[in-house]
């Protein structure tokens, strides 16, 4: 029995077999994904937080230490996605290293990790597309305007226009991976525009005198900024299960989360910057900082624009998150984990099945959660994650399963480089509150109770046994 839960997918045989899934991105369609889903509303939101609570003006510094703590995770998901080009992400890679249950585990942790997040951010898409609405003199009623419990409206039982958007992203999901990758693209180009008018804008505006003092809570606030800053930058190992629908994944694969991941810490930094150039840090610590500084600097018509922008930057954020989402539940499928009709695919070559029921779930999730008491659910099943992945580079390199494989990219400074990321994961897991690791407790045994029921005795490789 110990030993059933620990078998290894044999990714050898899996490489070898003919593919279901098209492969149409490019490497710039892998970037284009990867920035979609990092740099969403949380750039024109975060940066202020920080430096009004954390940093001060040198807020800058704890974008680029949580872009270096974030690195070591991309470099160790570029080496596996690179050796085994295979959907399914973190999960696929524990499922080769060190076996079925830690597999499932990750897999459960990762589908909480985008259930949650495609939820938490269809929410705060739903509030700004009330207040567009508000504008024009729509108004809901106020049972529909959120889900039970949600802080500021005790009447909310429904959060109708969360519901519609993630159902209209997922209908959207289906008609092709190539339709989808069209509009993302589109979308992350406005926001890139609307985030260098604003840089634009508050260059001018910039003053040396508002980056004194430059650390007024000591060096010490740029840890703490960076333990915030670096959950802006969760989402590029979302990209990785894209593997199997990617053109040459062992080339592409590996710059496509280096370099959306590189880009994406340029822009939070110089976002930063502009930001506490131009506006006080100490005036900076509002919901909208970015908004608010433009106001401030009685540049109220681009106001409107950067509020454009968030709602483009959730939209990507959506569309890649339920999309790996969908990706991820193909995956554990096929390897007869979950029930076989979630891996079939349909005439456009989607998991139509997979794609209808995550869809569903996180609809429902964002309608009728009180998401404020679960997010960090996103966090716990991220550093698990990157934590599993980065000390499973050892074992794939050293592995029996393993070590033969084409590893096209390969983690520099070996194996110091994969330790020292698992050691920054597990600190920043040591740093979440007790109500968290309580959830994420609950949910975790709500996934052995489905593995022990269903995926155990299902699993392909039990068959093979």
């Amino acid at each position: 029995m110990i030993k059933s839960l620990f078998r290894r997918k044999d990714v050898k045989a899996a490489l070898l077999e003919k593919p279901t899934l098209q492969r149409t991105i490019g490497p710039m369609g892998l970037i284009i994904m990867g920035i979609g889903v990092i740099v969403g509303a949380g750039i024109f939101i975060t940066p202020g937080i920080i430096a009004a609570n954390y940093a001060g003006p040198g807020v800058i510094f704890t974008y680029i230490l949580a872009a270096l703590v974030c690195a070591g995770a991309a470099f160790c998901y570029s080496e596996f996605s690179s050796s085994i080009p295979l959907a399914g992400s973190a999960y696929t890679y524990a499922y080769s290293t060190f076996g079925e249950i830690i597999a499932w585990f990750v897999g459960w942790a990762l589908l909480s990790e985008y259930m949650f997040t495609g939820a938490t951010v269809a929410v705060s898409w739903s509030a700004y597309f009330r207040s567009l609405l508000e504008g024009f003199g729509i108004k809901l009623p106020v049972f529909l305007q959120s889900a039970p419990g949600t802080p500021g409206n005790p009447g909310g039982r429904f959060d109708l226009i969360a519901f519609v958007v993630v159902l209209l992203i997922t209908f959207l999901l289906l008609q092709g991976l190539n339709e989808s990758v069209r509009l993302n693209t589109i979308m992350v180009v406005v926001k890139l525009i609307v985030i260098f008018l604003f840089v634009a804008i508050a260059l001018f505006y910039i003053k040396p005198a508002n980056f004194k003092p430059f650390l007024p809570y000591g060096v010490s606030g740029i840890g703490k900024g960076a333990s915030v800053a670096f959950f802006a930058f969760v989402g590029f190992d979302i990209i990785s299960t894209a593997s199997e629908e990617v053109k040459n994944p062992k080339k592409t694969m590996p710059i496509g989360i280096i370099s959306s991941l590189l880009i994406c810490s340029a822009l939070y930094a110089l976002v930063s910057f502009a930001l506490v150039g131009a506006v006080k840090y100490t005036k900076l610590n509002v919901a909208d900082p970015v908004a608010f500084a433009l106001k401030y600097l009685n540049q109220n018509w681009a106001a409107g624009i950067i509020s454009l922008g968030a709602i483009m930057g959730m939209t990507t954020v959506m569309i890649v998150v339920i999309y790996g989402g969908t990706r991820l539940i193909y995956s554990i499928s096929r390897d007869g984990l979950l029930p076989k009709n979630l891996h079939k695919i349909n005439k456009k070559h989607v998991p139509m099945t997979s794609t209808v029921l995550f869809g569903l779930v996180s609809a429902f999730a964002s309608a009728i959660l009180p998401i404020d008491k679960i997010a960090e659910l996103v966090n716990v099943g991220t550093l698990n994650a990157f934590a599993i992945t980065s000390i499973g580079v050892i074992v794939l390199r050293k592995g029996k399963n393993t070590r033969d494989l084409d590893h096209a990219f390969q983690v520099p400074l070996f194996p110091i480089f994969p330790i020292v990321s698992f050691l920054a994961c597990a600190y920043l897991l040591a740093n979440l509150q007790l109500f968290t690791w309580e959830i994420f407790g609950v949910w975790t045994a709500i996934g052995l109770v489905v593995y022990f029921m269903y995926g155990h005795r299902k699993s392909l490789l039990a068959t093979e046994d």
